[in-house]
């Protein structure tokens, strides 16, 4: 089963503890670890269901390129990792 973990820096604001979930796509282990942690879907996703603009995901340690229907694939063996993006200068 995929594993999704949140950062660190998202436990601060909200507590999402790592898990594993069913999914073949970034969308559906999404969806899967909404159920059981729901106030954790509209940290991540805006009201379009769509990954805000401060979050990142990486799958297997490669960001996702799909941000508006999260279409990328995952294996059985991924990891996802949730965290917010980091920008400055």
């Amino acid at each position: 089963m995929p594993r999704i973990v949140f950062t660190p820096n998202v436990q601060r604001h909200l507590a999402c503890p790592s898990a594993h979930v069913d999914g073949d796509m970034v969308r559906a282990a999404l969806d899967d670890y909404f159920r059981a942690h729901p106030r954790a879907r509209s940290y991540v996703l805006d009201e379009q269901d769509a990954l805000r603009p401060h979050m990142v995901i990486f799958v297997d340690n490669e960001p996702i390129n799909d941000r508006v229907k999260l279409s990328d694939a995952i294996r059985p063996d991924s990891e996802l990792f949730v965290m917010q993006a980091l920008s400055g200068g």
